[in-house]
């Protein structure tokens, strides 16, 4: 199965607006600045659930792009979401790009981002 993979752009798009998004909510639910766990489990446990069950976040959806598995092109399930979040949260691991753009995040879950409409060919 050949997945074209999503434009970097795009992609720093989506996960902007779920940092912004998730700073938000941990703003409402506690002092970031005390608590500064706060806004990086949101994302992560945004990210289990999100991609977990459908496959893009809010942010994702905003920016069409979405998360398949890189086998089956379809949702990766919520173990390896979680798993996927956690080892992008250093953010260096998104930096690390093989041949098909995908980052240490996307290669330990074994998926990849796509663009959610067809590309033209």
């Amino acid at each position: 199965m050949e997945l074209t993979p999503a434009p970097l752009a795009r992609r720093f798009g989506a996960l902007l607006i779920d940092w912004l998004l998730c700073l938000l909510i941990a703003g409402a639910i506690a002092d970031p600045v005390r608590e500064p766990w706060i806004a990086p489990g949101i994302l992560v446990v945004e990210y289990a659930l999100f991609l977990g069950f459908f496959g893009q976040t809010v942010g994702m959806k905003l920016m069409r792009i979405r998360v398949v598995s890189i086998v089956t092109g379809g949702v990766i399930g919520v173990p390896r979401a979680l798993l996927r979040g956690i080892v992008l949260l250093p953010l260096v691991t998104a930096l690390i790009l093989d041949r098909q753009q995908r980052g240490l995040h996307d290669k330990a879950a074994g998926s990849i981002v796509v663009p959610t409409e067809p590309t033209p060919q």
